[in-house]
């Protein structure tokens, strides 16, 4: 049997449980070999799921799933288990429009046990499944995958913590690769590599804990990994089984560069070679965030970068390559990044935390009661904030400014360009006094010539971008660029004003009270939820003023987003320029 005819037999794991030993060999060839053939050209996470081929395969063959519960920690390891249940030809679809998510989704296929897209909850889910189906006197297994450094997250000890007490039917797959996105950190990571050079465990931790320690196992000796899991099966109560792995595995380049071949975009299938990008003219946002902070730091011995793993999305690399003691990435530890940040404040530190808009939402606890409450001096700035498109409604950061803007002290602000984003950078350096929150979107912004010098600005001011008449648009930080987009679409039919928000939190009172004196209409324009968003904010300021006029709030509507182009999911909502300008239209009439 061939390499693509095992894989093509395979519809769903009992067909994995009749194959040979020797064929599931090849079917580890051949399903590595489909990873990497659709993600050459359809793009996606890559090193994640070459790194667990034979793991997955011997997870299906060993284990009774569906009935037996899968579920996966860190979601992007789990494209080989899509093509293996009944996925492979949807498979070209994924992170697509309308086609297969990214991550484990239950909605898509009942061996999808648990959806994931953030990290270190396998183990929580997977213990209250199994103490759910134990007081039903239900003996199937509940298996746990928890790789790419996301057992060092709060979650995941928390978990272990109540497991060790428990005699529930939990399986925990400690897929060890040393690595998130980016190289993982802490006490942990190196106490797996004693573990792994001493190959034992006699003083284990998670034996410390009354969870039986299995291994270290090879993760690409297919017939080892399936007699691992044949014995550990056979066990009673919580276990772990600690598995080691290559992140790339089968792509000599994804091997040596395990960071870039993470999510490396299109490559060549055959050498692994990258396929070279436009060149842009223009910078990612995270980059200018990145290269002003450096700048910033070189000027200013007070300010401290602190990521929680993700230094190369968030481009805090570039500080923590110019400052590298003056730069912390704490491992997937929202909570503690924030406390942290908290605590570097108290002596006197200027602590700029750089997370994703959707990862802060993990330590809303903290911001409110460790930063916001003592009024402390931290930045956060959210990259990645609106719609951030094809990994769909597990990272959009889209809840940011609802969930920030009712907390006391904290200021929150929207840049609507990179000069505007350098320079809030810049200034708030100067004159902080409380917590502030930065949002910026994904990808390149519009302006080549962005490194200007330096110029303190007026954070709380908004701005007029252009005049017109009856109706003005209050667009929140880039959504000006699509505002502006959409009044090139109407400027035979309307020409109403357009203004730049500028701040969330405090509102401009002065351009606000302007613009209700002047305006019949207004129009507030965001790329982030509706329901307490910036229009919400303006709409309770008009209130507590006694103004009246019609108030139209465009946003993202009280739904989850699914994934696709950022293009495609902001002509979805209506926040693309033609869905702007149907709406401009409306009012109009």
């Amino acid at each position: 049997m061939k390499q693509e005819s095992v894989l093509s037999k395979i519809n769903n794991p009992e067909a994995i449980r009749e194959l040979k030993p020797k064929d599931l060999l090849l079917l580890a060839g051949a399903l590595r070999q489909e990873i990497i053939d659709v993600i050459a050209t359809k793009e996606g996470h890559l090193g994640a799921s070459l790194g667990v081929v034979e793991l997955t395969i011997a997870l299906h063959y060993v284990f009774n799933t569906p009935v037996d519960q899968l579920i996966w920690d860190v979601g992007h390891q789990a494209y080989g288990h899509k093509i293996l249940t009944g996925r492979r030809d949807q498979f070209a679809t994924n992170r697509q429009w309308q086609g297969l998510s990214g991550f484990p989704t239950r909605a898509e296929s009942m061996y999808d046990a648990f959806g994931t897209g953030h990290a270190s909850t396998s183990i929580s889910a997977a213990l209250g499944m199994a103490l759910a189906h134990q007081q039903k006197n239900d003996s199937r297994a509940h298996i746990a995958v928890i790789g790419d450094a996301s057992i060092a997250g709060g979650m995941a000890l928390e978990a272990l913590n109540h497991a060790g007490v428990s005699s529930a039917n939990l399986i925990i797959v400690l897929n060890d690769n040393a690595i998130g996105i980016d190289p993982s950190v802490g006490a942990l990571k190196h106490y797996f590599e004693k573990v792994k050079q001493e190959n034992s465990a006699s003083e284990n931790i998670f034996q410390a804990l009354n969870i039986p320690y299995n291994g270290p196992v090879d993760g690409h000796d297919l017939p080892s990994l399936i007699a691992a899991f044949q014995k550990i099966q056979k066990q009673k109560g919580p276990r772990l089984i600690h598995v080691v792995t290559t992140k790339g595995k089968g792509v000599v380049q994804a091997e040596l560069d395990q960071v870039t071949y993470h999510a490396p975009g299109k490559f060549d299938r055959k050498t692994g070679i990258l396929v070279p990008k436009t060149e842009r003219p223009t910078t990612k946002y995270q980059d200018v965030f990145g290269k002003t902070l450096v700048a910033l730091a070189a000027q200013n011995p007070a300010i401290i970068g602190i990521t929680p793993a993700m230094p190369t999305g968030s481009s805090m690399k570039l500080m923590m390559d110019a400052f590298p003691e003056r730069s912390f990435d704490v491992g997937i530890a929202e909570q503690h990044a924030v406390t942290l940040a908290a605590g570097m404040a108290t002596a006197g530190l200027l602590p700029f935390c750089a997370i994703y808009a959707t990862f802060l939402q993990r330590a809303y606890d903290q911001v409110i009661h460790d930063v916001a409450l003592q009024n402390l001096g931290v930045v956060f700035c959210l990259d990645r904030a609106g719609l951030v498109g094809q990994d769909g409604p597990t990272h959009h950061g889209v809840f940011d400014i609802a969930m920030l803007r009712t907390i006391p002290n904290m200021r929150i602000l929207a840049p609507r360009n990179e000069i505007q984003l350098r320079n809030t950078l810049y200034t708030l350096q100067l004159v902080i006094d409380g917590p502030v929150a930065i949002r910026y979107p994904r990808g390149y912004g519009k302006i080549s010539n962005w490194e200007l010098p330096f110029k303190e600005i007026d954070l709380d001011r908004g701005s007029c971008l252009k005049e017109g008449k009856e109706i003005a648009i209050l667009s929140v930080g880039t959504m000006s660029d699509n505002v502006k987009d959409a009044l090139e679409l109407v400027q035979d039919r309307c020409a109403p004003s357009h203004y730049d928000l500028g701040s969330i939190k405090p509102l401009d009172d002065t351009l606000l009270h302007a613009v209700f004196k002047t305006y019949t209409t207004v129009l507030t324009v965001e790329d982030s939820a509706l329901a307490g968003g910036a229009g919400s904010a303006v709409l309770e300021w008009a209130n507590t003023h006694g103004y009246t006029q019609t108030l139209k709030r465009i946003g993202i509507p009280d739904r989850f987003i699914p994934h696709g182009t950022t293009a495609q999911l902001q002509k979805e909502v209506g926040l693309d320029a033609a869905g702007i300008a149907a709406v401009l239209l409306d009012l109009q009439n």
